[in-house]
């Protein structure tokens, strides 16, 4: 069996909402949510938070200890080398980045991505659902070989390939082997559903979301939210719909050669 690590990265340090992933949730930290949901997950193998080696992100080794989740410290800005390490002490052969702004993750996407992985290995240095997305945002998920991880850790010399680990590898093609995994019913709600957390409406969206299904069933997923936004609740979806396309692609669209204006919202 292949020896597939699962690495969550995070930081109090955000700069748009700084401790967002250690604010309360259906009473527990984002956080271990989160985790609980990956946990749900029978294909993700170890799952270790990574998070910094600053004294702030002490409060997220503390709480990461006091649930029995695995936890990695690296590099603050440099998030290859922060996931490369990692995987390395961790002799991982497939690694899983996963980011901590997906608290609404749903497990069978996570297994999805990974079951096409597996049963294409060999065909590709890298899987993701993002290139290009069509998932609700907040369902990010790609997975790469160590030896892919390693010679992007080696090669990579951008600043924006160094903070955000994966651009070196589907930046280039030419050097991997790339695939992607789409929503199987044929639709794209990756620019109008935002299940993310970037900013404080992100976190009340969220927020609105557990309130309303988890006490009925902490197993809920894709289908679940779905419902509740669009059919029973509409309101909740308005929250943040206003943010709904934003991401990081929007500060770099000079710098990357295959994502597209089309694919992020300008702000």
């Amino acid at each position: 069996m292949r020896k597939i690590l699962t690495l969550v990265q995070t930081r109090t340090s955000s700069t748009r909402l700084p401790g967002k992933v250690l604010l309360p949730v259906a009473g527990a930290p984002l956080l271990v949510r989160m985790v609980e949901r990956l946990q749900r997950s029978s294909l993700i193998g170890t799952i270790v938070v990574v998070t910094t080696t600053e004294p702030s992100d002490n409060a997220i080794v503390e709480l990461c200890q006091n649930n029995q989740i695995e936890v990695f410290r690296g590099d603050m800005d440099n998030l290859l080398e922060r996931h490369y390490q990692a995987a390395k002490a961790y002799k991982a052969e497939i690694i899983l980045k996963i980011p901590s702004d997906c608290p609404l993750i749903d497990p069978s996407i996570v297994d999805f991505v990974i079951a096409y992985y597996l049963q294409h290995e060999g065909n590709f240095d890298y899987v993701s659902n993002l290139h290009p997305a069509t998932y609700p945002d907040g369902n990010d998920v790609e997975i790469m070989s160590f030896s892919a991880l390693q010679l992007a850790w080696k090669n990579a010399k951008r600043k924006l390939e160094l903070e955000h680990t994966t651009p070196y590898l589907w930046e280039n093609p030419d050097l991997f082997k790339i695939g992607n995994v789409t929503w199987p019913i044929d639709k794209d709600y990756s620019m109008t559903h935002r299940w993310t957390i970037d900013y404080k409406e992100d976190y009340e969206f969220i927020k609105a979301v557990y309130e309303h299904l988890y006490p009925k069933k902490k197993t809920f997923g894709l289908d679940d939210i779905l419902d509740l936004v669009e059919n029973q609740h509409p309101e909740i979806h308005l929250i943040n719909a206003h943010l709904a396309g934003v991401n990081w692609y929007r500060n770099h669209l000079g710098e990357l050669k295959t994502v597209s204006a089309q694919q992020t919202k300008l702000v």
